[in-house]
């Protein structure tokens, strides 16, 4: 039973063998694959993805790299793709000041709508942080993501802590950071990367972060793990980023599937 919380499974890249490649997931035991848009039209390619294979479900938004495309209008219909009954919430969305494909400024302005945005439809936010992690936590705070209004939305987790259904979506920021965030309700996904050599900051995530408040994705198709680093990423290798996350927590493999699957049901409020 694996849970992958964030790839990109309409990618164009899989467009040659895609009946291939959902047989893969199948056959791995995938049970869960959030297919994450980065714009209007690949949102509008993930909800199509979703409404045709039982194991996909949606995620929709605006990419940094795309906010200075980005105008009311397609917030509007992004708005609209949300009420689908695949969609599961509103993302990536956040700031990536490493490549800065956008102004700042653009990026920044709508990073807040899309949060105001989805604070206004209850949805949960998976949120996109390269570089820029003061200014991504400062615009969740003065935009009311880890608000008591916000929080009301939803149950509280397993632990009876408050739920924000903030997810950090390949998380790279400190341990220090990681467990700010989960004390203001936000989700930690752990990525490949934790399974590199050099990795010492991701594996101090995942021992400082309770397990509870841990999902597991791959980002297909990028960064991929080890020992498949260098080929194509896919969401049945999520497989190698759990295993990691087992080894460094000292816990059995299958125990650590489990709880990130149930966790990434609970975050996206998904039934199976």
């Amino acid at each position: 039973m694996l849970f992958d919380s964030h790839a990109h499974i309409s990618d164009r890249r899989f467009d040659k063998d895609r009946q291939s490649l959902y047989r893969k997931i199948r056959d791995a035991g995938l049970v869960v694959v959030m297919d994450v848009g980065s714009d209007l039209a690949t949102s509008l390619d993930a909800v199509r993805t979703a409404e045709q294979n039982d194991f996909c479900y949606a995620v929709v938004g605006c990419h940094p790299h795309e906010a200075k495309d980005f105008d009311d209008e397609q917030l509007l219909l992004i708005k609209g793709l949300a009420k689908k009954p695949k969609v599961k919430a509103i993302g990536e969305i956040g700031l990536d000041y490493h490549h800065n494909f956008s102004d700042r400024e653009s990026q920044r302005y709508w990073f807040a709508r899309q949060v105001q945005m989805a604070i206004e439809i209850g949805m949960p936010i998976v949120i996109h942080d390269r570089e820029a992690h003061a200014d991504v936590m400062d615009i969740l705070r003065e935009n009311g993501a880890f608000g008591t209004e916000r929080k009301a939305q939803f149950p509280l987790r397993p632990d009876g802590s408050e739920d924000a259904r903030v997810l950090l979506h390949c998380y790279s920021g400190s341990a220090e950071m990681a467990e700010q965030y989960v004390k203001l309700g936000a989700t930690i996904s752990i990525a490949g990367p934790v399974t590199y050599p050099n990795a010492r900051r991701s594996r101090e995530v995942v021992e400082a972060v309770d397990l509870l408040h841990l999902l597991a994705e791959t980002d297909a198709p990028y960064l991929t793990p080890v020992p498949f680093r260098g080929k194509t990423n896919i969401p049945p290798y999520v497989e190698h980023t759990v295993r990691k996350m087992a080894e460094i927590k000292g816990l059995p493999y299958e125990e650590v599937a489990r709880q990130t699957c149930q966790n990434g049901c609970r975050f996206f409020d998904i039934e199976l």
